[in-house]
């Protein structure tokens, strides 16, 4: 290679371990941008399955759009690595007797930044200049921390999730109740202790959604447990208190319960692909965007105690 190719080849593969440990720290340790790459995988994917026939498709957004992620952060590594080794190849490493030839190419230069960035080292190729025999330790590193980083993030994701179907569920089992022609129905309003517990609960999952904006795309084929199909009722049971509420205490909590659903709408407005408008026109969006089944109210009322 002459050395402009030399100076551009490392140049191209610094860049590339830049943008892949700058999209990790954003993802993990901070929020991640609108246009960052790990937004626009997992942006696309989440489009891609809205596109493909059958129920079961978006329900598996969420877990590709991961696997996805973590793959394309490891092969941006991996390639500007091997772009960085390939200027010294093959003099600057040590092969193995047993190799035909010292390899040249830049896929030789990718298969040791592969078995490097996973930590096997096989040890036919080892580097023999200081330089890369500070670098090559450094890549192993990062492969390691990527690695213990996606497992977190995967672990962290899984309570998220809970908190989410439990708030929805609770939402549920309120919206079915009023629906129950057997039922006499909860109290109108609910007593202000209820109104408290949602709005706390409602303010964990806007924080989680802000945190780790890839749950946003695990989508619940379950209605029970789909919070983007009782939003509305939780709206609605707020803006029911503070219109007909005589009691102060329900009145005030009610009040705190629609400003946490301001705050939800704005967020998803303002992090994902959602319609703006009124609070109640992004949560019909929200609910569209997930496709989830007809609330409680909308289904023919139930006879006895039955499921």
């Amino acid at each position: 290679m002459s050395p402009a190719a030399d100076v551009l080849s490392s140049a191209v593969g610094a860049a590339l371990i830049a943008v892949a440990l700058f999209d990790v720290f954003a993802t993990l340790f901070s929020h991640p941008r609108r246009h960052s790459p790990s937004r626009g995988v997992i942006s696309a994917t989440w489009s891609a399955c809205h596109h493909v026939p059958g129920s079961r498709a978006l329900a598996l957004a969420g877990p590709v759009a991961f696997v996805v992620v973590v793959t394309s952060w490891a092969t941006i590594l991996a390639v500007g690595w091997a772009l960085l080794y390939w200027p010294w190849m093959p003099e600057g490493f040590l092969h193995a007797a047993e190799l035909d030839g010292a390899g040249t190419g830049l896929l030789d230069a990718l298969s040791f930044s592969l078995v490097t960035l996973t930590t096997l080292g096989y040890g036919d190729v080892a580097p023999a200049h200081g330089l890369l025999r500070v670098a090559a330790p450094l890549e192993s590193l990062l492969g390691l921390g990527l690695l213990t980083a996606s497992v977190s993030w995967l672990l962290s994701i899984f309570p998220v999730l809970s908190r989410r179907r439990a708030l929805a569920y609770e939402i549920r089992l309120l919206e079915e109740v009023g629906a129950d022609a057997v039922d006499p129905g909860p109290p109108s309003p609910l007593p202000p202790g209820v109104y408290a517990d949602l709005t706390s609960r409602l303010v964990a999952c806007e924080r989680d959604l802000v945190t780790f904006p890839i749950t946003y795309y695990f989508h619940d084929d379950d209605p029970r447990f789909a919070l983007p199909a009782v939003m509305g009722h939780l709206l609605d049971l707020a803006e029911q208190a503070r219109r007909h509420s005589a009691s102060t205490d329900a009145h005030f909590h009610a009040g705190l319960l629609l400003r946490a659903i301001d705050d939800f709408a704005a967020s998803i407005v303002g992090r994902f692909r959602v319609l703006d408008g009124s609070t109640r026109d992004v949560l019909e969006a929200y609910a569209h965007d997930h496709a989830v089944g007809r609330p409680a109210t909308d289904r023919p009322p139930r006879t006895g105690r039955e499921a």
